[in-house]
């Protein structure tokens, strides 16, 4: 399993930086590829499952040559049907090995989400802001032990 110390500028040192948010992003794509074996190969929606945590779901939004754009969800069972949190879009660059979270949806409907997205910087700090948030998430998700299993070649 690869390993985001290994980067080469620490996104820790100087916060909000250009180098320190491509960084970012060059952890956020390792640390994807530990829930992801294959980046490349991503086709459709695929689910993880873990015993006491939601459904998370990652579903391919649009796939190119050198990039692949992907809509990051929990799952949570609603009266109205199933209620995606926090439908955070990101964009991974193949070749780059960047992965971008490029925004969530304009208001979350989990109260929770909801006060802490009034909480962050409107644009100022919101591209940081945004990758932070996928950057820990993934760390969590990995943790709990969420995977996607590629179907067979």
């Amino acid at each position: 399993m690869l390993s985001d110390h290994l980067c080469a500028i620490s996104w820790r040192a100087r916060p909000r930086s250009f180098v320190s948010l491509m960084t970012l992003y060059e952890s956020n794509y390792i640390r994807l590829g530990w829930l992801v074996p294959d980046l490349r190969r991503l086709t459709g929606s695929l689910m993880s499952t873990v015993p006491g945590e939601p459904p998370l779901e990652l579903a391919v939004v649009e796939q190119c040559r050198y990039t692949t754009t992907l809509a990051m969800s929990y799952l949570f069972d609603d009266s109205a049907g199933w209620l995606r949190e926090p439908e955070l879009e990101v964009r991974v660059y193949h070749d780059a090995r960047l992965a971008e979270a490029r925004g969530t949806a304009a208001d979350p409907a989990h109260p929770h989400l909801r006060r802490i997205a009034a909480d962050l910087p409107r644009e100022h700090g919101r591209r940081w802001s945004c990758n932070m948030l996928l950057n820990k998430w993934l760390e969590y998700c990995a943790g709990s032990g969420h995977r996607f299993a590629l179907p067979k070649s």
